[in-house]
């Protein structure tokens, strides 16, 4: 945590603003006062736990540590209590005229008060209370990292608040129950990260991930409010239950242990399954030999706080083996769900119903369960995105009201087709706020698993996703999602820089949503295929390449300037949270986005293309020195927990740059515009300009050999502003890229509409044609224009909004390319029926303008959404597109599978369809959006005047009616 320089710290727990003069103070370190801790004897190995980790907390701010005991008889003074709510030693501190009316029976919660005088001896209490020992946990963590003991404080560094004296402030105060019953984490695809690092690093007695590696796992998911771990499964990981030490940590921190879907009844099949040994891990042919597999692990787990994972996929993350298709499967799935209650029966509970199963309804399975595979109503459904943070599918009418409910299993780094995403943490927050709330309305609410890959660079993903798990009503408004962000970054930088870099992430992740640096080769995994040239466009849209080069260098800039100004203890922490992750997205976008300006350039005879070739292997080559730093920071402390090749894929290489030599080029100067590919065309026409518009277009001007050239721009009108007059091309500058605009003030005084100036060079004169579009001057503010034959529109920015309650369209603050999707709701309610939209359904229209447009080539709209899937088998992904009075065609943005339209879909994040349009209006035309499925999120539109033009990749500004106002 930041140090704010304060010599006394008073901690204000849950006590109303203002108002902490009128409440119970506890003196836990001042000149007169030294506090001692009090746990139960008679408790868990937790209360111990609690209890010695907050006398080292306290230490840590304050340099004093508490006596910590468990005898009663040896505590005076101020005494902080640690103890289960039903504990006698508990009973005998609490204060006996609050009411805490059904708290025992809550769910984890946990209870704060001061009591003066509970005895004799003991001044003040402070006791802190849960209705379970976790419940205990979550209090005393809450109040660690009040008094400024970051979550954090070892995973990534954060330091401690430091101060000279401690005091508590607090109300009686009982917490509420957490929003979902088990949260935890799936360590997942660690190769590259955690297990060499603990093997290697941290824990080499053991040589992998075992017990000392796990209970710094434990002890930050109790610090977060989770409960739940997946171990990580891997191969050559050795399986959780094969180190006693590590079953016998996670009891000790009171941790559920569940498996992953690929892990029925807590076994870890790659590491524990013998083929050799034991035959084929099928339960037609091998039935024998699996049963006892399994009744092995239940007959050792039978003591262990456990979610048991039911079902059967094949030993690593496939199919079921024997069977020949879905009804097959279903039949055998029905089986195997048979024999596993029956074991937990004998083993358990006699009554299985009492013990906590799930059934993860991943991949295939979810075909098998469509089959008709009847699962037990009281084992949780647990619901999985596609890899790529959108949800399959959530629990219907009927699966509400399931004993078991429902859950989700959801990722933040990925092993598969179509991509990895092992590397940078970059899911953004707005989309899993957005489907983790959906889930949520959804009942479900039993478990939530994040697969978080190593832990590290997911931190920040994984404090948003347990706390969203723990209090999920206080995200409901989408605008939540990234004051979290700034609280958490406020929390350890302190509130001024906090604010900074809670922006500069949401940029980041703002990037990295339209296209991840893991997926910036353009290639794809199983099979691998080699990089190409990515879809950035240098020559057309304002150079998209430039643009997101730019961008992406203003980001770094930033976290660079930030870091040479933060204080030397913050240094670590800021270089994992923040530097490293966009300091090496930008580079991965610079590697490959100068590559393709090398590639373009050089077939182009541009000398300046050997230039780029040189910066694409300069961000290559700095990718691994940072990286070489992340592994040396602290010490030593994480050396091997970050790598540059997860996987040894192609986009982690250097790519592939081609520059052709020994051309017979007679040219000596290139001339191009924006918006075109060819240079030296017989004259040069820039893009189309519009009134009161703050476009800019260029013109580039560059050597194909090697000379000294002058240049000059002449006949220049004077409300044309030109970047650059003149200049002179040679060997360290051989190319100018001039950007030409129009001073809307001075235009306005002869309101021309073409124009031309010319450039000399070399002796030789081209002219260059600009254009005004006025056409478009009257046009209404909230309507849209075209620009360059194509409509630009938003869709949180409709003319107007038509809702009919329940059924309404609401924006999404933060997500999509726009920024802000507008999604159908309500999420829990069944679609509307598509045979009269016009009439029944809620809809966004929009009015555009088309009087400065009479040429159509086959004109069509490109409706483009956040690649959300279907919420239940009776949705779709649909919605009804409508132009003026023609029949309103409807669009659907359901994919199939591992179609290649859905694996462009979440490559990109982003879902496009298309609509026809039949006829124009030569003035205002209207669109109009009808909700059918609840859940679809709409992004932006294109309306494409002339279907053969190019369209971007990247989103572009709208054409709207307010830049001519």
């Amino acid at each position: 945590m930041k140090n704010i320089g304060l010599s006394f710290l008073i901690a204000f727990l849950f006590v109303p603003k203002g108002m902490a003069q009128n409440h119970p103070k506890f003196e836990v370190f001042t000149k007169e006062t030294k506090a001692s801790i009090l746990y139960d004897a008679a408790g868990t190995p937790l209360d111990s736990i609690l209890a010695y980790s907050l006398s080292e907390d306290i230490y840590g701010v304050t340099g004093f540590k508490p006596l910590v005991t468990k005898n009663k008889d040896k505590v005076s003074g101020n005494v902080i209590v640690i103890g289960q709510y039903q504990s006698e030693l508990v009973k005998s501190f609490l204060n006996k005229s609050n009411d805490f009316k059904g708290f025992e029976k809550q769910w984890e919660s946990y209870l704060l008060q001061i009591v003066d005088n509970p005895t004799a001896k003991v001044t003040k209490a402070f006791v802190i209370t849960g209705t379970n020992p976790r419940g205990t946990a979550f209090g005393v963590y809450g109040v660690s990292e009040r008094i400024g003991v970051s979550p954090w404080y070892w995973w990534a560094d954060v330091p401690i608040t430091k101060q000279k004296e401690l005091v508590l402030t607090q109300n009686a105060f009982q917490s509420k129950a957490p929003s979902v019953k088990y949260r935890g984490i799936f360590l997942n695809d660690e190769d590259w990260g955690l297990r060499p690092w603990a093997a290697h690093t941290f824990e080499p007695e053991v040589g992998n991930i075992g017990p000392k590696t796990y209970s710094k796992i434990f002890e930050l998911l109790l610090r977060l409010k989770a409960n739940t771990i997946w171990p990580a499964m891997h191969e050559g990981t050795s399986a959780f239950f094969k180190i006693p030490e590590n079953a016998k940590i996670a009891a000790a921190y009171q941790i559920v242990i569940g498996s992953s879907h690929a892990e029925p009844m807590l076994r870890n099949n790659v590491d524990e399954w013998k083929e050799d040994s034991m035959g084929h891990f099928n339960y037609i042919t091998n039935r024998k030999k699996v049963y006892e597999y399994w009744e092995d692990r239940i007959k050792e787990s039978k003591n262990v706080d456990a979610v048991y994972t039911i079902g059967m996929r094949g030993v690593h993350d496939s199919g079921m083996e024997g069977v020949k298709n879905n009804k097959e499967g279903a039949q055998l799935l029905t089986q195997v769900i048979e024999d596993q209650r029956k074991l937990i029966e004998k083993y358990i509970n006699p009554d299985p119903t009492k013990v906590p199963q799930a059934f993860t309804v991943y991949k295939e399975v979810l075909d098998l369960y469509d089959e008709g595979l009847e699962v037990p109503d009281d084992i949780t459904l647990v619901w999985t995105d596609d890899n790529y943070g959108y949800i399959r599918r959530l629990s219907n009418k009927k699966e509400r009201k399931r004993s078991g409910g429902g859950g989700v299993y959801y990722h933040a780094s990925y092993w598969g087709r179509p991509h990895d995403y092992l590397w940078l943490s970059t899911v953004h927050p707005a989309l899993i706020r957005e489907e983790m709330i959906k889930a949520y309305q959804a009942n479900c609410k039993e478990i939530w698993i994040l697969n978080v890959g190593d832990i590290k660079p997911a931190e920040y993903t994984m404090q948003l996703f347990m706390d969203m798990a723990y209090d999920a009503n206080s995200f409901e408004e989408p605008a939540r999602v990234k004051s979290h962000l700034n609280d958490f970054y406020a929390s350890i930088f302190g509130k001024t820089d906090g604010k900074t870099i809670a922006d500069m992430k949401w940029a980041y992740y703002d990037l990295a949503f339209e296209r991840k640096p893991e997926f910036m080769g353009w290639s794809q995994t199983e099979p691998t295929t080699k990089t190409k040239q990515t879809a950035y466009n240098p020559f057309f849209f304002g150079d998209e390449n430039q643009t997101r080069v730019t961008k992406y260098q203003s980001l770094e800039n930033q976290v660079t300037s930030l870091k040479d100004k933060l204080p030397k203890d913050l240094q670590d922490s800021y270089f994992q949270l923040v530097y490293y992750p966009a300091k090496a997205a930008s580079l991965m976008n610079k590697k490959f986005l100068y590559a393709d300006k090398a590639n373009s350039y050089g077939k182009q005879g541009r000398l300046n293309a050997k230039e780029y070739a040189l910066k694409s292997e300069n961000a290559f080559n700095e990718i691994k020195v940072i990286t070489q730093e992340y592994n040396q920071m602290a010490n030593g402390k994480w050396k091997g927990i970050m790598d540059t090749n997860p996987r040894n894929l192609p986009v982690f290489h250097m790519p592939t740059i081609e520059i052709p030599v020994g051309q017979s080029e007679t040219a000596v100067v290139g001339l191009m515009v924006e918006n075109s590919d060819q240079p030296n065309t017989a004259a040069l026409t820039l893009p189309t300009y519009y009134p009161n518009s703050e476009q800019s277009h260029f013109i580039d001007i560059f050597l194909k050999k090697d000379a000294a050239i002058p240049w000059e721009l002449q006949n220049l009108p004077d409300w044309v502003a030109a970047s650059k007059t003149k200049g002179i091309l040679k060997k360290d500058s051989d190319n100018e890229r001039i950007q030409i605009s129009v001073d809307w003030r001075k235009w306005k005084k002869n309101q021309v509409q073409k124009a031309q100036f010319s450039i000399n060079y070399e002796n030789k004169t081209k002219v260059v044609n600009l254009t005004i579009d006025s056409n478009t001057t009257a046009v209404a503010k909230k309507s849209f224009i075209a620009m360059e034959d194509k409509v630009v529109i938003y869709a949180q920015n409709f003319t107007s909004i038509q809702n009919k309650n329940p059924y309404q369209w609401k924006k999404i603050d933060g997500l999509g390319y726009s920024k802000g999707a507008m999604q159908a709701y309500p999420l829990t309610a069944n679609p509307l029926k598509t045979d009269n939209l016009a009439k029944e359904s809620p809809y966004l229209e929009y009015q555009i303008d088309l009087s400065n447009s009479d040429s159509f080539v086959e004109p069509e709209i490109l409706v483009h959404a956040i690649p959300t899937l279907p919420i239940t088998t009776k949705h779709g992904v649909r919605v009804g597109v409508q132009w003026n009075e023609e029949p309103i065609q409807i669009v659907d943005f359901t994919t199939f599978g591992r179609s290649e339209e859905w694996k462009q879909n979440v490559l990109s994040n982003r879902a496009t369809k298309k609509a026809a349009i039949k006829s124009t209006i030569k003035g205002t035309n209207t669109l109009r959006i009808y909700l059918i499925d609840e859940g679809v999120a709409l992004d932006y539109f294109y309306i494409q005047l002339n279907k053969n033009n190019p369209t971007p990749y990247s989103i572009l500004p709208e054409t709207t009616g307010r830049i001519n106002k």
